[in-house]
């Protein structure tokens, strides 16, 4: 059953799901652009193969951003999108962080928010327009 959207609500997804898309677009944006800094961050937080591990982030987002903009796979998407925001979130902003740089609590708290946001829009899907039917159920 697909339920009817009032134009502000269709709008509203739509700007949800871009601005999702461009987040993680400018996160691909950045490793790709120095893969080499990437991995040296990875490595600083004590991760093993860094530079592999910077690779896979960088596709994991390039996938997350497919789906944002196409709206394939959605849920799924954005619930593996929320589990990554979470685990970089303790990994790179957490507790450890907070002593060394009042800052990152500030950014720890962020990630929450963006979590929020991607649970919300698991929970609702991509909405009907410009929406694939891939991986719906």
């Amino acid at each position: 059953m697909v339920s009817v959207q009032s134009p502000w609500q269709t709008t509203a997804v739509l700007l949800a799901r871009l601005i999702f898309a461009a987040v993680f677009l400018m996160a691909v944006a950045f490793k790709v652009m120095d893969m080499g800094a990437t991995a040296g961050y990875i490595a600083s937080a004590g991760f093993p193969f860094p530079l592999l591990l910077a690779w896979c982030a960088a596709l994991l987002e390039a996938v997350l951003v497919i789906c944002f903009l196409t709206g394939a796979f959605f849920t799924p998407a954005a619930l593996v999108a929320g589990v990554y925001v979470i685990f970089l979130n303790f990994a790179f902003h957490g507790p450890s962080h907070w002593a060394g740089n009042q800052a990152e609590f500030g950014f720890f708290v962020d990630h929450f928010t963006f979590l929020a946001g991607l649970l919300f829009a698991a929970v609702h899907g991509p909405g009907n327009v410009l929406a694939s039917r891939l991986g719906r159920g």
